[in-house]
């Protein structure tokens, strides 16, 4: 071992994305030293570089584009629009570059030594770092905090390397628009690529296994969004599965089994897999320390985020499920604060969802659907947005607030939202749920108006009779 290239640090954090950078800055604000490792020149992590941020900012384009098609109803008319895709493109990327780069001037502001290259235990305390550039070096640490996140999953044994067939990484890429396009899931992934590119232009086909969009979600709060799907996409194959795929170099031809299918056989002039991802837990070198993986390659952590080696931490989509960005977040500023000497876990009783579809879809606590499954006593009120002041000024009365609370306590227990700017309004509802707000405390707190927020309000309102905007019958 080269003396030289060997250096210590009390904290080493593997991963730069929200998990990792947010576990890194909180390290150092606590006044530990701190050494954070990523492939990339900057923190960011898959988020910013290939996920949340770059389709965020295609989404709002998206917005634009349906906002203006949809403004004959006020009388504003319009030619369609000429689409660049190469300045969409770098508009795109300078989001991406604008907040990478300020991350990489936070990290330097915290002190914190910032290592591109890729990282593989040695031992539970001893860490290679091959560098993009340059030489490999051996880091000494006391702590690690692994934030090595996930990548997108695909389809084993149906198709090799092909240009026309993407993952969401090459989505992103955004280098053309297709003719056709099928999208293989109808997950969050599938649902927000597949309406960025149907409103590019695109004539996209969702094919999923199960007998709903977005799986997992409640039907009430699908509905809104499957409606607008059907009349967006030109097709959408439900309880339906991809038997084969055939990338030539003009197309790709499917072959799909399933119910109702009138053309088994179909071409695309492209083909986006989104059918989920996997954990990023192979490769780090995890057989020379004491962590154990699951069968799933998650890594198995306590409520402190530790694993069974006394010095690894982990956090993020690495760590289990939810995959979700503001939860690693959380996670990562738990395993700081335990490293610190902290006493805390990481114990939230509500961790927010977000469909940045249109419209947007959320939920926090429980849904409606689990309460159902554990056998909860609870009442659930929904506020249509029908009944909405500002949904009607919008334009965009598809929307539903629902409220799930308690019979007993009347606690709010759950919150779903369907309808514009649901990921927003969402996070009343976690606070309501992590501070075991009553439906009363909903419904006494006067909201602004005319706001989609009132809703929440008038939601809570339902509990104990009609709420200002909407009749309710008595119960006799």
């Amino acid at each position: 071992m080269n003396e030289k290239n060997v250096s210590s640090t009390h904290v080493t954090v593997i991963g730069g994305g929200p998990g990792g950078y947010a576990a890194a800055f909180a390290a150092a604000g606590l006044g530990l030293q701190v050494t954070l490792i990523d492939k990339e020149a900057n923190p960011g992590g898959v988020c910013l570089y290939r996920g949340c941020i770059p389709s965020k900012a295609l989404l709002h384009v998206s917005k634009i584009l349906t906002e203006a098609r949809e403004a004959g109803h006020w009388g504003i008319h319009y030619t369609e629009p000429k689409i660049d895709v190469d300045r969409l493109r770098e508009a795109k990327n300078e989001v991406v570059q604008k907040m990478t780069s300020g991350l990489g001037q936070l990290a330097k502001s915290h002190k914190i030594t910032y290592i591109q290259g890729r990282a593989n235990f040695e031992s539970a305390q001893v860490i290679k770092v091959t560098p993009e550039n340059g030489h490999e070096q051996v880091l000494k640490t006391d702590y690690t905090i692994l934030a090595a996140g996930s990548r997108p999953a695909g389809l084993p044994n149906l198709y090799g390397e092909s240009a026309r067939i993407l993952n969401s990484t090459g989505a992103l890429d955004l280098k053309r628009v297709p003719k056709s396009m099928l999208v293989i899931g109808g997950g969050y992934i599938g649902l927000e690529l597949g309406q960025v590119y149907a409103t590019l232009g695109t004539q996209v086909t969702v094919v999923e296994m199960m007998p709903t969009l977005l799986p997992g979600a409640d039907p009430d709060l699908v509905k809104p969004l499957a409606a607008r799907c059907q009349h967006l996409f030109h097709d959408i194959l439900l309880e339906t599965k991809v038997a084969d795929i055939k990338p030539t170099q003009r197309n790709v031809k499917v072959r799909f089994e399933g119910k109702n299918i009138a053309d088994a056989e179909r071409t695309f002039d492209q083909v986006l897999v989104s059918i989920g991802r996997k954990p990023n837990s192979s490769g780090l070198g995890l057989d020379n320390t004491k962590v154990r993986v699951n069968d799933k390659g998650f890594v198995i952590v306590d409520a402190q985020r530790r694993t069974d080696d006394p010095h690894i931490f982990a956090i993020g989509d690495i760590a289990g499920e939810p995959m979700l960005a503001h939860k690693a977040t959380a996670e990562g500023r738990v395993a700081a604060e335990v490293i610190a000497g902290h006493n805390t876990a990481f114990a939230p009783n509500a961790i927010p969802a977000v469909v940045f579809t249109d419209p947007e879809v959320a939920w926090c606590g429980v849904t409606e659907t689990e309460a159902k499954k554990k056998g909860l006593d609870v009442q659930v009120t929904r506020f249509p947005w029908q009944a909405s002041g500002r949904a009607t000024t919008l334009h965009r009365n598809d929307g539903l607030t629902k409220l799930i609370c308690d019979v007993e306590s009347n606690q709010v227990i759950g919150v779903g939202i369907v309808g514009a700017g649901a990921g927003e309004l969402i996070a009343e509802g976690v606070l309501a749920v992590e501070m075991g707000a009553m439906a009363q405390d909903v419904a006494l707190s006067i909201h602004p108006h005319p706001t989609l927020s009132e809703t929440v309000m008038e939601s809570a309102e339902m509990i104990f009779g009609s709420p200002t905007h909407m009749y309710r019958p008595k119960k006799k």
